[in-house]
């Protein structure tokens, strides 16, 4: 045994010295982590190499670059929706639908998508989401006109369609690239970047598109915004169909070495909805987390009629409150991400962040008539970094519950129940805010986020992924016991360590 051990690992490092410039040319100060576990691969006899690549870290920034664009584009009429409403001459229930599209879409569209996800992979899913993405940011260029609110609904309908790419992929482009304690993080940083595009969507538009009244001169306002948006997305595309790459040479981890060897015979994309379908821990996580997205996506449709309600004439003001939302929950969600990467406390990490959302909507309501709009500021902070923070909780634990399902599917039926709860609570808490004010509304979603709070208690904490892992990990110690320690040798630099059944080398890390 220790000899075909031996042989194993020698053959193991000549074929990624024998790979090419695409695993990478040796210098003193790259660093390349390569993990060689005799950990059965589909075949018993041939360990599973696991490597992770540099440019995993520009495949996560690209995808949330294209994110941004996005989510940008959602946003980008609602906060300041008295002024749309003013220059197409529409009601704000017209308006409000140039947000709601996002999530309407979504729902038909999110089940044909994750199977070409799954069937296809991230680099045909990349593509056609920034192809959309660019396509619908000209529309709008052209819809600039007060006549146009039926091209301009297109031209957000294209782009509602890009979406429905995106959302689902950070779970999935994590698990690909990064190895097992990394996903969360990377998971986060995908978040991150949709987060970041919803902030900027909240800030540019209250100062690109002042409130004016003369017709032409908001018509050139509103060109201007389209017009940035567009290049911009252009320019993502192009580094997209460039840059974006399918998957590493050399899985990052040993459950995606695993997954690799699945055959496509094997998998049957129904059977996995069917699966994830009859899991009650992931169903409970479904509405659960659709309760606390759906309340986030109300708020931030709406924010900018709360707003004026209480302070007229604030719409740049109600941008920045917009704004102090998502940054303060982009940290929320990087100190998460990183926080289950050290402790995998998924369930509890969840619960508490769950509680905390409610606890600060509670505040944010009872406080949003004060008339002091610095307290607005304070709160609207708080209520964000707890519940956008919750966003690549969510995924990460969804994974965590169905693994070995696909990410994408998982995540689609939870951006799925999102978009669905976010279509009621968005309507709902608009016509309760008509009839009644903005404290009623806020107390409506206040309930819903009281019972999804009770809903993710109930969650059983069945970590599936880490149980792979683990599992991986205890047959590497006890290979330990048992192998010859002096058939397992790695040779490195100046000397020689001496491993049961891992060996660790640092080698050149390359795009």
């Amino acid at each position: 045994m220790g000899e075909d051990a031996r042989a194993s690992q020698e053959s193991s490092a000549r074929d990624a010295n024998d790979a090419g410039p695409h695993l990478g040319a040796r210098g003193p100060d790259a660093a390349e982590h390569i993990e060689c576990s005799i950990i059965p691969n589909g075949d018993s006899s041939s360990p599973a190499t696991t490597r992770l690549y540099k440019k995993r870290w520009l495949i996560v920034c690209l995808f949330s670059a294209y994110s941004l664009s996005n989510a940008y584009q959602w946003i980008q009429y609602g906060i300041i929706s008295n002024i749309m409403m003013k220059f197409y001459n529409v009601d704000g229930f017209a308006v409000d639908w140039l947000s709601m599209i996002y999530m309407l879409t979504y729902i038909p569209f999110i089940f044909p998508v994750t199977w070409l996800l799954d069937k296809k992979g991230l680099r045909v899913t990349a593509l056609l989401a920034n192809a959309l993405n660019f396509s619908g940011t000209w529309i709008k260029v052209a819809s600039a006109k007060a006549n146009l609110f039926g091209l301009t609904m297109f031209g957000q309908f294209v782009s509602s369609l890009a979406q429905v790419f995106i959302l689902g992929m950070p779970s999935s482009l994590a698990s690909v690239w990064f190895g097992a304690d990394e996903v969360s993080t990377a998971c986060s940083i995908g978040v991150f970047g949709n987060q970041l595009g919803v902030a900027i969507g909240f800030l540019l538009p209250p100062i690109l598109v002042p409130n004016v009244d003369d017709v032409e001169e908001l018509a050139y306002h509103i060109r201007i915004m389209f017009y940035i948006s567009a290049g911009v997305a252009t320019f993502i595309f192009i580094l997209v169909v460039i840059v974006f790459q399918e998957k590493p040479e050399i899985p990052p981890t040993q459950a995606q070495a695993q997954a690799r060897n699945i055959l496509p015979g094997d998998y049957s994309y129904m059977a996995s909805i069917s699966n994830l379908l009859r899991n009650k821990p992931f169903m409970l996580l479904m509405v659960s987390y659709g309760l606390n997205v759906g309340s986030f996506y109300s708020i931030s449709t709406l924010l900018n009629r709360m707003i004026i309600e209480h302070y007229p004439g604030e719409e740049v003001n109600a941008g920045r409150i917009g704004l102090t939302i998502v940054v303060a929950g982009m940290a929320g969600s990087l100190i998460c991400g990183i926080w289950l990467d050290r402790t995998k406390t998924y369930k509890q990490t969840t619960l508490a962040v769950y509680l905390f959302s409610l606890i600060g909507m509670l505040v944010y309501t009872f406080t949003l008539n004060l008339g002091h709009l610095w307290v607005v500021f304070v709160t609207a902070g708080a209520l964000g970094f707890f519940m956008t923070g919750y966003l690549p909780l969510g995924f990460e634990f969804a994974v965590e519950l169905t693994y070995p399902e696909s990410e994408g599917t998982s995540s689609g039926l939870l951006n799925c129940s999102a978009q669905i709860f976010g279509i009621i609570f968005t309507i709902s808490q608009g016509k309760i805010i008509d009839r009644w004010g903005t404290f009623a509304g806020n107390i409506f979603l206040c309930i819903f986020l009281l019972i999804g709070t009770a809903l993710t208690g109930l969650i059983k904490s069945d970590l599936r992924r880490q149980k792979v892992n683990l599992q991986n990990t205890e047959v590497q110690s006890v290979s330990k016991a048992t192998a010859d320690p002096d058939a397992l040798t790695c040779t490195h630099g100046h000397g020689e360590k001496k491993a049961a059944m891992k060996c660790e080398h640092k080698e050149s890390e390359s795009y």
